[in-house]
């Protein structure tokens, strides 16, 4: 493997699967922290054990009060969100509830979903978006039983950038006694969240997209007075003569060794974005995304799939191209042009099905805080080349 591969300019343009490159200032202070006391936090008592402890804590409690939390305990740390979202789903679900979702999630939520269904006699009801990308809350509590115990919810979509509803949707759950979860993957960290005033009892986050850290980060962050049973047993590094897995948060939900250079990834990270701002950053992105947008929209056969309304959206777009299989348009893109896409059903088969985009999927382009003004012409310039040869 040549470790020593330059791509030379890439205009990178996939954020919604990782943002790249991350900050510099985060990748230096994670490496040089993780050189200086990298050890097992709190598995022992000596000095370098305690301060990275310390760490672990400290980035548990900025985290919980980033997202609007009260308590560091119950921020609980995974490998990332998909991690995240079965550790909760699994852990609220039983044989025999009913659950409600939507078209708009990710295999992270479908597949948990598809699996407690026909392997745990879990009923699950799927809701449409409308032709807006959005979810109506009402459509959601339409769908309610008896048996209703848990609704999970995409906050932002990864195929089309639409921001759902989710403080409308918890408002409902909350007045019936319903569980609701939310996928934050694609907003934590340039859309503010917070879990009490939106009604949410269980966010799932990823730390490498928007929140600007390394990719095998994620979590929870579980509100006060919800349980999600445990799901999966170990070492915690405390009361080791216990027979049984902690019933306390954060160990409740976390067994053995954690990400250690990975969390201190996301608090240098938390900094950066305290320092920056993420309405700054979201701003940011957003311009240049209304840029992009408009041009692709002028094309002469490409067409746009879901809402071009930059309200209540993220800034990620989907399109088709007239007579070019998307895999064909990304491969174009990346080899021609230099232009990293993402290609495909995007691990979202369901909003696709409704689209009408399925099986071959769409080209996404996704903008992300570290993108300027050329990246985007550069990337208009390309797909109208494309289109071009196509039209000829």
């Amino acid at each position: 493997m040549d470790l020593n591969f330059e791509s030379g300019k890439i205009i990178y343009l996939d954020n919604a699967a990782t943002t790249f490159p991350k900050p510099k200032e985060v990748l230096e202070r994670m490496t040089e922290v993780y050189g200086r006391f990298g050890v097992n936090p709190g598995r022992s008592g000596y000095d370098l054990c305690l301060v990275a402890g310390e760490l672990v804590y400290e980035t548990r409690k900025t985290l919980a009060s980033f997202f609007g939390g009260t308590k560091p305990e119950r921020l609980v740390f995974a490998a990332n969100a998909t991690d995240a979202l079965n550790l909760a789903i699994q852990g609220l679900l039983e044989p025999g509830d009913h659950a409600i979702t939507t078209t708009v999630e990710h295999n992270s939520v479908i597949r948990p979903m598809n699996h407690l269904q026909r392997d745990r006699g879990v009923a699950v009801d799927v809701v449409p978006f409308a032709r807006d990308g959005l979810v109506d809350p009402d459509d959601i509590a339409r769908r309610f039983r008896p048996s209703t115990k848990l609704v999970v919810v995409n906050h932002g979509s990864n195929v089309i950038g639409t921001i759902q509803p989710v403080a409308e949707i918890g408002r409902r759950c909350r007045e019936r006694g319903v569980r609701l979860v939310v996928d934050a993957a694609q907003t934590a960290g340039v859309i503010p969240i917070d879990v009490e005033a939106m009604c949410i009892d269980v966010l799932a986050f990823t730390g490498h997209k928007s929140l600007l850290g390394p990719t095998g980060t994620g979590g929870l962050y579980v509100s006060d007075g919800v349980e999600v049973r445990h799901t999966r047993f170990g070492g915690t590094g405390v009361h080791s003569a216990h027979p049984y897995h902690l019933d306390e948060y954060p160990y409740r939900l976390e067994a053995g060794t954690g990400n250690v250079l990975g969390i201190a990834g996301l608090f240098f990270a938390q900094q950066y974005l305290a320092t920056r701002g993420i309405a700054e950053i979201y701003r940011h992105e957003m311009e240049l995304f209304a840029r992009l947008q408009g041009a692709l929209g002028e094309i002469e056969g490409l067409t746009l799939h879901g809402t071009t309304s930059l309200a209540q959206r993220l800034p990620v777009l989907s399109f088709t191209m007239a007579g070019r299989d998307p895999a064909d348009v990304g491969a174009l893109l990346d080899v021609d042009y230099n232009v990293a896409s993402r290609t495909g059903l995007q691990c979202a088969p369901l909003i696709h099905e409704q689209m009408g985009t399925a099986p071959q999927g769409t080209v996404r382009l996704s903008v992300g805080p570290m993108n300027v003004a050329s990246d985007v012409d550069a990337a208009i310039a390309a797909v109208q080349a494309i289109a071009a040869e196509v039209v000829v």
